[in-house]
């Protein structure tokens, strides 16, 4: 039987280019493990912006965090050290021959919503950059 309540994962990294892997493939077998396969190939995406900037724009720790509500939202976050507000998404421009490049401007483009907010928390600063996708369970549209 499908489960309806909410749910949270979170996943602490050193700031390693190889993390953002590690986050990616994490992130799929988590939403497989909760039948959200339909919405891996975004998710992944959304994920792998937001640790990439995590872990390329900073010099200290991430976290991943991936929750899902009872009403069916997705959010997906990146947590890093660094109090510094995200630079401003530029205008989506695609260049094929570019890895990089993309950050919030496709976050922007592929989420329903997207933020972020500074944090300070038991001594702990650095900020939370997120994004959801809304009614990805069964029963939404999605």
């Amino acid at each position: 039987m499908p489960e309806t309540g909410p749910w949270e994962y979170s996943l602490a990294i050193p700031n390693d280019p190889r993390a953002v892997t590690v986050c990616r493939r994490t992130l799929r077998l988590i939403l497989t493990v909760h039948d959200l396969i339909g919405q891996v190939d975004v998710a992944e995406l959304l994920a792998t912006e937001l640790i990439g900037n995590a872990v390329r724009h900073t010099k200290g720790p991430a976290a991943l965090r991936v929750r899902c509500s009872a009403s069916g939202v997705l959010r997906i976050g990146a947590w890093d050290a660094d109090p510094s507000p995200p630079e401003p998404p530029q205008p989506f421009t695609p260049a094929l021959d570019r890895e990089d490049g993309r950050g919030l401007a496709l976050v922007r483009a592929c989420a329903d919503v997207w933020g972020w907010q500074p944090l300070a928390r038991e001594g702990n600063r650095g900020k939370y950059v997120w994004c959801e996708l809304d009614g990805v369970r069964a029963g939404h549209p999605g």
